[in-house]
């Protein structure tokens, strides 16, 4: 019989490949990743002690998640607009435990726990899979794209496309981007979940279409939100349709372009919500724009004062626990988030908290010839 804590050896073979396989594209992505820190918000203690708590308590919520609705009828639900369970929730979900493991175990604070690692990555795994739907496990597996809209999703968006046929109409575009993108990056506390990115989807005349989600703009279960309650909508979902731009999606919902400036090259703009109940998408009227956008303006500005107000550690607080209920979309889908604690911080309280949330970081790149994840040791013989 395995000592607690350890895998057979077909699991201890699973679990060390599940753990290869995001060590070396997140170890790349890592690399590419631009500077963490800001002025305003401590983003890597906050990514820490978030990490920490989610090796002490991820493993059982995702159980109780899983047993409630397995992790494959929660990826085939999450293909869907509006809805947060997407590509970079998934990597979260794997890669924050991973570093939370990575800290853990490398400081001798805990001993490695197999079968609760093979828990995490076996969930992220059924359900990357099936939300993917494609064979495939994340956006680095194909080149960078992603796809998890339908032909009647993407018919319903680009139903609501207009023309972009002159400067006045694509400037009232960008600035509605710009500001939203900026207003849920400070919202989520200098996180870019707020947004994601999917596609690209070749179009028949040769166009590219991306689609953009901005999720909860209003008020949510993040206590500081109500600054957006002026907001009109809650979730909305655009449609960017470029002539001679391409593009690629990586794992964090985040795309990138060539040309890098894109919006000249945008032709066609569409905008939805899936606000109303029942998930449908529904036309915004491009007429509304300025207003969704000044609305979001004025709650950033608020923000800003109401962060800036806060201690160091009021940040910490609510910084980690937008990075700890990354899991939150997972349990809501499977009925369950109001049954699990979502306090944060709660096991590091102590010395722990007050040791990690001093930390500083910025973007040091992965030490080269070293795993970013270090595999799980097989078990000592007896003896």
């Amino acid at each position: 019989m395995d000592k607690p804590g350890a895998l057979g050896v077909a699991d201890l073979e699973r679990v060390n490949e599940l753990i290869a396989y995001h060590s070396a594209i997140s170890g790349a992505m890592t690399k590419e990743r631009t500077n963490l820190e800001s002025a305003l918000i401590p983003v890597s203690a906050y990514i820490v002690v978030s990490a920490v708590e989610t090796y002490y308590r991820w493993p059982s919520m995702i159980a109780a998640i899983d047993a409630r609705l397995p992790a494959e009828e929660i990826g085939r639900r999450a293909r869907r607009p509006g809805c947060r369970i997407n590509a970079v929730h998934l990597w979260t979900v794997a890669n924050m435990y991973l570093v939370g493991r990575k800290i853990l175990v490398s400081l001798g604070m805990v001993a490695d726990d197999g079968p609760a690692a093979l828990g995490v990555l076996d969930f992220w795994e059924r359900a990357a899979r099936a939300y993917r739907a494609d064979g495939t496990r994340q956006a680095w597996d194909t080149g960078l794209s992603a796809h998890p809209y339908d032909a009647g999703v993407i018919d319903s968006l680009m139903a609501s496309v207009s023309p972009i046929d002159s400067e006045e109409t694509r400037a009232v575009v960008g600035r509605f981007n710009a500001t939203l993108m900026s207003y849920l990056f400070l919202l989520y506390f200098d996180t870019r979940v707020g947004t994601a990115d999917s596609g690209p989807w070749p179009l028949p005349d040769g166009r590219t279409l991306m689609v953009r989600d901005f999720y909860q703009l209003g008020p949510s279960h993040f206590w500081w939100s109500p600054v957006g309650a002026d907001l009109p909508y809650q979730n909305l979902t655009a449609a960017l349709v470029f002539d001679g731009v391409d593009v690629r999606v990586n794992d964090w919902g985040t795309s990138t372009h060539e040309p890098a400036d894109y919006l000249p090259h945008l032709v066609g703009f569409g905008l939805c919500t899936t606000d109303g109940g029942d998930g449908s998408l529904r036309p915004v009227s491009f007429d509304e724009l300025t207003a969704i956008a000044k609305a979001a303006k004025g709650a950033q500005a608020q923000h800003y004062r109401n962060v800036a107000a806060m201690s160091r550690d009021e940040k910490i607080r609510c910084g980690a626990y937008v990075y700890f209920t990354f899991l939150r979309p997972f349990a809501e889908e499977a009925g369950i988030a109001d049954d699990l604690d979502w306090t944060v911080p709660r096991d590091t309280i102590g010395p722990v908290y007050d040791a990690l949330s001093m930390i500083e970081g910025g973007n040091a790149a992965p030490e080269e010839g070293v795993d970013y994840y270090e595999p799980i040791a097989a078990p000592s013989p007896p003896g």
